[in-house]
């Protein structure tokens, strides 16, 4: 298992930022979403807003990511991307084709603990 961190910026309007939280709330999110998730190896996963900017924090299976939607499901997949697409910006610095900015780690308490 291992832990993976992404950013993403919103659209700095409090009334998308709140629709968007909607979108995600429970039992909003579509549950072939949900299913979809797990099957790509998602063992757990956070979204963290602070003002406009989200961190998603996820663990993930060791053979993530899966690669297992078939073209009904990437169908799905797509249209959930393409609703949430009105509501988020790309971070400044991110290529075009990258819409959640992978983040790395610069600070482990555990090593500098030695654990």
């Amino acid at each position: 298992m291992r832990r993976l961190c992404f950013a993403l910026d919103l659209q700095d309007d409090p009334t998308m930022i709140a629709a968007y939280e909607r979108h995600h709330s429970v039992g909003a999110v579509w549950a072939e979403i949900i299913k979809d998730i797990r099957a790509e190896g998602y063992l757990d996963m956070q979204i963290w807003r602070t003002g406009n900017r989200l961190f998603m924090v996820a663990e993930v299976a060791d053979d993530f990511p899966r690669g297992s939607r078939n073209d009904a499901m990437r169908e799905i997949c797509d249209r959930w991307e393409s609703a949430m697409d009105k509501y988020q910006r790309r971070l400044p610095f991110a290529p075009e084709q990258v819409k959640w900015m992978p983040m790395h780690c610069i600070f482990d308490l555990d090593q500098h603990l030695g654990r």
